[in-house]
């Protein structure tokens, strides 16, 4: 079993880029391996160091991530970064364990309606599935962390309410299943502040000192005002892309993460210190426009630039 605590300390707020993989997801064009290593390069130098870079598909099926594995060993050369790919069988699984990447994350949804259509598999066809991928893992011999993601944690495009308990009842069978830690994703944007914090509140209280994922969609302009809710309610690991890219492609409705940028504003002026240059970041924000110029790009920071003033930087929480 590995230890989530190792890579995402308590004592502070993780920020990871899932630009490189649930940012191109829907994207018409996507960028080169070089642009992607440069784009990885750069959030590196601004301070970033958690990085989902890519998907275990079959190229022919998702050809932005044939050059998965360049991209993993784009991270893997910076000291203390931590890469993450998704993999939805053991099949992603056994070739994500072949390379050096930190974290695979498997997926499993709250709702079951939405669990057959993204994955073609019952709700208990995919946790048979995680179970498995744990098997590989520590058959391996390998401390990879496996992650399961808990797809309309927050709601469903397809079903509708998805009631908390049923949440928490995904998060036990997922460690039952031996991953070694959750993340709670808000797929299509649904969610609000009070909803976040309730769900924080009880992953808190069900985890006990282990670390939990956000994941945001800014479908309906709450991203922002859910994230501020996460963070007071005890969340420190949090998802966000550059640009606001992202969307599931089996998820009517769903549209973009929480712009990384945006993220990072926030949890400065609350108090948390990320370690990144958010201007940085906002610079990287070049590499798409010359990748993908029909690309729509999202943030209120990159419109309207960081404040003048020297103080929107909070005292450390």
């Amino acid at each position: 079993m590995a230890d989530p605590n190792s890579i995402y300390p308590g004592d502070r707020i993780a920020i990871r880029e899932v630009g490189l993989r649930d940012g191109l997801q829907l994207t018409k064009s996507w960028p080169s391996t070089g642009q992607k290593t440069e784009w990885i390069d750069r959030g590196y130098a601004a301070g970033v160091r958690y990085f989902e870079i890519g998907s275990f598909l079959p190229a022919d099926k998702m050809p932005r991530f044939a050059d998965v594995r360049d991209v993993i060993s784009a991270v893997d050369r910076h000291e203390g970064a931590h890469g993450i790919a998704l993999a939805l069988n053991q099949r992603g699984a056994t070739d994500a364990l072949a390379t050096p990447v930190g974290e695979i994350t498997v997926v499993v949804s709250a709702s079951e309606a939405h669990n057959r259509a993204n994955v073609r598999r019952s709700q208990e066809e995919s946790l048979s599935e995680i179970a498995n991928v744990v098997k590989l893992r520590d058959a391996a011999g390998k401390t990879t962390i496996i992650n399961a993601g808990i797809a309309m944690a927050f709601g469903c495009s397809l079903s509708g309410e998805v009631p908390e308990d049923d949440v928490m009842r995904m998060v036990d069978r997922c460690f039952e299943a031996g991953v070694d830690m959750v993340g709670l994703a808000d797929t299509v944007g649904y969610a609000g502040p009070r909803q976040i914090a309730s769900l924080c509140r009880r992953m808190e209280q069900r985890v006990t000192g282990l670390p939990y994922v956000i994941h945001l969609h800014d479908t309906r302009g709450m991203g922002i005002a859910n994230a501020s809710a996460a963070l007071d309610s005890g969340c420190r690991v949090f998802d966000a892309s550059l640009a606001g890219l992202g969307g599931c492609p089996f998820a009517p409705g769903a549209t973009g993460n929480v712009v990384l940028e945006d993220l990072i504003f926030l949890a400065e002026t609350k108090g948390f210190d990320t370690g990144i240059d958010v201007e940085q970041i906002i610079a990287i924000r070049s590499i798409l426009q010359d990748a993908m110029p029909e690309e729509e790009l999202y943030g209120a920071l990159a419109k309207a630039g960081p404040p003048k003033t020297l103080n929107w930087r909070a005292a450390t929480a």
